[in-house]
């Protein structure tokens, strides 16, 4: 009501004839919203651009500038809906009380109740909103980017406020409201660390199985086809557990961001030959085999053992048992 006085005021100091005010206050109305959702606009996006321009710890996590844009785009346009939803909802309400001298205050609690039950029935889609947010003013991932969020990993396709669209391994789009995600696991961030547990089998030299690693390691960072993937040779670092069949080796190298999973396929290629041109064995599970019903458990022994020994080959003239009353 102060702000209404006011334009009365200002109104009458600039001589307008009183049957014009309605109008006029009206015009005077329409003006300051205008350029207030201007101005609005416009510091959005100086702010969005302050914000986000700002240069994290790590070189290499900076985000490119058509990233960059698109994000304080999105900051920008959520910003001035919301913003200029006020202002228009306050510019209808002071036009309705000064410039047609309509009782707004019915309107004005009609709008707290109604604003209440939006709130209530869209807070899910606000979380939501909210989430986004700080996904953006954190950079806490990218377009592009591989990422474990709410149970799900995958290709960031597409990226919004309200939700986050990935791709999976199988091809599947997965859409993500934001409001699930309470970690955001970024598998691709700057840089990532190939984490390989080789088994070898009990018994086995372990220090020669450490050595052919790291030397498979030591060239694969030679390698010219492979050296712009690493950033160091894989190698062993310790004893992993062990195991019910054999004892397994950790081995960890460093590599540029999404290249861990090429070089750890790559690595293990390596080892298996080198294992095998040496003679190092991997260890593998026990099998039992189940002897069908009716069959006699001496050739089930047989089986289990692995050395049953070949078939003789039958007559198929021969009778296929003693005659009837034999014995």
């Amino acid at each position: 009501m102060t702000t209404i006085c006011l334009v009365i005021q200002l109104l009458s100091a600039l001589g307008i004839d009183p049957a014009w005010r309605g109008p006029a206050t009206i015009l005077l109305i329409a003006i300051v919203a205008f350029v207030t959702w201007y101005a609005l606009r416009f510091g959005a996006r100086q702010v969005a651009g302050r914000v986000l321009a700002r240069q994290p710890p790590d070189e290499e996590a900076v985000l490119p500038q058509v990233e960059l844009e698109r994000r304080v785009r999105t900051l920008e346009r959520t910003a001035v809906r919301t913003g200029g939803v006020v202002i228009v909802v306050v510019a209808v309400l002071m036009a309705l009380s000064s410039g047609f001298e309509v009782d707004i205050g019915p309107a004005v609690a009609g709008l707290g109740i109604v604003g209440i039950a939006v709130g209530f029935g869209a807070q899910t889609l606000i979380r939501d909103w909210l989430a986004g947010i700080f996904v953006v003013l954190e950079n806490q991932y990218n377009q592009g980017d591989v990422v474990r969020i709410a149970g799900v990993s995958g290709v960031v396709e597409d990226f919004s406020l309200r939700r986050t669209m990935l791709r999976d391994l199988d091809g599947t789009v997965h859409s993500v409201p934001n409001g699930q995600i309470t970690v955001a696991s970024n598998l691709t961030r700057v840089w990532a660390r190939v984490n390989v547990d080789i088994p070898v089998a009990y018994g086995t030299d372990l220090d020669l199985a450490t050595r052919l690693i790291n030397d498979v390691g030591a060239q694969l960072h030679a390698d010219p086809e492979w050296a712009t993937r690493l950033l160091e040779a894989p190698s062993v670092v310790r004893i992993g557990h062990f195991g019910d069949t054999g004892v397994s080796l950790k081995v960890l190298g460093q590599v540029p961001a999404a290249q861990q999973w090429a070089v750890a396929g790559e690595l293990r290629k390596r080892i298996l030959a080198a294992f095998a041109e040496r003679g190092i064995r991997i260890p593998t599970a026990p099998r039992m085999t189940v002897p069908a019903a009716g069959a006699t458990p001496v050739a089930a022994d047989l089986e289990a053992s692995g050395s049953a020994p070949a078939p003789e080959p039958k007559d198929p003239t021969a009778p296929a048992g003693p005659p009837r009353g034999a014995g």
